[in-house]
């Protein structure tokens, strides 16, 4: 049997298995990958009020002892970052990598749970952009992310994103991929997403899907790309399958409570898409 590509991710737990580390390694299993994790926090939701949401971080001591075990079966062909919860636990990934030296390093710089108001975890921002920009091959932020670690606030424009990109390729990203999706008023029923490596933009569109059922859709974009580059593609190339990926498994999605639902991981499979 063909050796597998080993996919790490560094990330919270979702127990509703829609995002966080169970989407990455459902997603990094679609991909022929055999995937890892480092658990850095829980996630939970009351659902006896709104269905708010908890976080329970990992000690940073435990974090660590988690990627010492991994990167003891030698080096991840890629790996990346989620919700990491605490600034120090944000310092202890920095060195293991500086350790461990992996290559393909995806940073999704978490500082939001879907269906939260307002902001979670942007204490991290400033840790963030200072210790895992520097390092990351692809960084993976929303329109939210982008605007906090850019310093520029709000994003409305396709200039404004392709600002905050150069600014975010400039702390050390050597690709940076900022998902406009449904939130960006682009007044066309598509969802745009900018790609920028340090010389070319690039617009990646696909059909707008007017759907809830969109839990983990930012994990699991950000987890394709790194199943991609484990896999042997060009940057530019797994950004564009995971962004496929992405929109078949929203357009599949499925229910799960009256609050959210998720998306369906095996969608692109399903379609025959396939041939890692």
């Amino acid at each position: 049997m063909k050796t597998k590509k080993k996919t790490l991710t560094i990330a919270g737990s979702d127990a509703t298995g829609g995002a966080g580390l169970q989407a990455d390694l459902k997603t990094f299993q679609e991909y022929g990958t055999f995937g890892m994790s480092a658990i850095t926090s829980i996630v939970t939701m009351d659902i006896n009020d709104n269905w708010s949401h908890t976080i329970e971080t990992i000690e940073p001591e435990i974090v660590e002892r988690q990627l010492d075990t991994i990167f003891a079966g030698g080096k991840p062909d890629a790996l990346k970052t989620g919700m990491l919860g605490d600034i120090r636990t944000i310092a202890v990934v920095r060195d293991a990598i500086e350790r461990y030296q992996p290559k393909n390093i995806v940073i999704d710089p978490v500082l939001a749970c879907k269906g939260t108001a307002g902001i979670l975890l942007s204490e991290n921002a400033d840790s963030i952009r200072e210790l895992l920009l520097p390092v990351a091959d692809v960084t993976t932020p929303n329109l939210v992310e982008a605007g906090i670690l850019s310093g520029l606030g709000e994003l409305k424009t396709v200039a404004e994103i392709e600002k905050a990109a150069i600014i975010l390729h400039g702390y050390g990203a050597k690709n940076v991929i900022i998902k406009g999706g449904r939130r960006f008023d682009n007044q066309h029923d598509e969802a745009l997403d900018v790609f920028y490596d340090g010389h070319d933009f690039h617009h990646l569109k696909s059909p707008l899907v007017h759907s809830d059922n969109n839990h983990g859709a930012g994990c699991t974009f950000a987890a394709a790309i790194t199943a991609g580059l484990a896999n042997g593609q060009s940057t530019l190339d797994a950004v564009t399958t995971a962004k496929a990926f992405v929109h078949a498994a929203i357009t599949n999605g499925q229910p799960f409570n009256q609050y959210l639902g998720h998306i369906w991981h095996g969608a692109y499979r399903d379609n025959g898409r396939f041939k890692f």
